[in-house]
């Protein structure tokens, strides 16, 4: 018997039509369920062929075990070891070399010294920063917002340089991303699972959260191509097998807002019943065909196309 587990934290509305949806689908040798951990010992495998994962992002305990049910054959989605390496500022870094439209982007020190360090430990930082060159590179009105950060905590939309100096200093350790505020005509929200199944979903984020996804712009089907491929890419490259991807429209062109995603909403009650049933039957989809084409003993990770380009020694894009 092969399993199937979802490992998740408050959120039950997904978890459970997850669960359902699979084990309704009666496919022989196929079982679904919540992940249940008694003890984690080394090298010792999770008894789950395949694992969902919804949590680890906030719980470090959780990404030790899915490391280490990886090693031990699970195919963990999404990737233990990617998700603890990449971060939005890499992640847009990346999205300028594969053809995809981003905001300009720039990282900054933490206003605050990290714990054990001194004003010696950043002897190569330069002080002051060119404040000068950076925001004429962003521009204003523009938006500050953690490098690794999820969800819209600490994310602050900014009017000039007083504002940001005002700001920055509230940001205490963290290390924040200033970007260019794209002034758009739409915007969209995009699931990718498998890096091969997508959704466009209309999308409005100056509603109040339970009212974001009630937009409805109308893109030509030249359109919908265009941004399929771009999350296509976009989600291939990084390796994500569960994802969403923001696309903002500025003069009709799709500018990748934000894109490292691997645990987004699917809450029934903010998505709504059509995007809840889509992500649930397709999540549901896959999580089989993985557990179908789970090989016992082997990496049964999904990679993407930077990292398999690199250890390959192939040219990166």
């Amino acid at each position: 018997m092969k399993k199937i587990g979802i490992l998740f934290g408050q959120e039950r509305s997904f978890p459970t039509a997850f669960i359902e949806r699979i084990n309704s689908k009666n496919i022989d040798g196929i079982t679904a369920e919540a992940v249940r951990i008694d003890k984690v010992m080394q090298g010792e495998p999770s008894g789950y062929d395949v694992i969902v994962d919804r949590i680890s992002q906030d719980i470090p305990f959780y990404r030790a075990f899915l490391k280490n049910a990886a090693i031990c054959g699970t195919a963990v989605i999404n990737n233990p070891f990617w998700w603890s390496a990449d971060e939005k500022f890499f992640n847009n870094c990346l999205a300028t070399k594969i053809n995809v439209p981003v905001p300009k982007t720039v990282i900054l020190p933490s206003r605050d010294l990290p714990p054990d360090t001194s004003d010696q430990s950043f002897s190569n930082l330069a002080y002051p920063l060119d404040w000068e060159g950076i925001f004429q590179y962003v521009g204003f009105p523009a938006y500050m917002k953690p490098f690794a950060g999820g969800g819209w905590k600490n994310v602050y939309k900014l009017h000039d340089m007083n504002d940001f100096f005002e700001k920055h200093a509230e940001t205490q350790q963290l290390v924040m991303l200033l970007q260019e505020e794209i002034i758009f005509e739409e915007y969209y929200r995009c699931y990718c699972i498998g890096g091969k199944y997508v959704r466009i979903m209309s999308y409005e984020p100056r509603n109040p959260h339970h009212l974001r996804y009630v937009a409805d712009f109308k893109p030509s089907a030249e359109k919908l191509k265009q941004m399929e491929d771009i999350v296509l890419r976009i989600n291939q490259y990084l390796g994500y097998d569960f994802n969403t991807v923001e696309l903002a429209l500025r003069d009709g062109v799709p500018y990748a807002i934000d894109f490292c995603n691997p645990a987004p909403d699917a809450d029934l009650k903010s998505v709504g019943q059509e995007n809840f049933d889509w992500v649930v039957e397709t999540a549901a989809t896959f999580a089989i065909e993985k557990a179908q084409s789970n090989k016992p003993g082997m990496d049964n990770l999904t990679w993407g196309e930077y990292v398999k380009r690199s250890s390959a020694g192939k040219k990166l894009y």
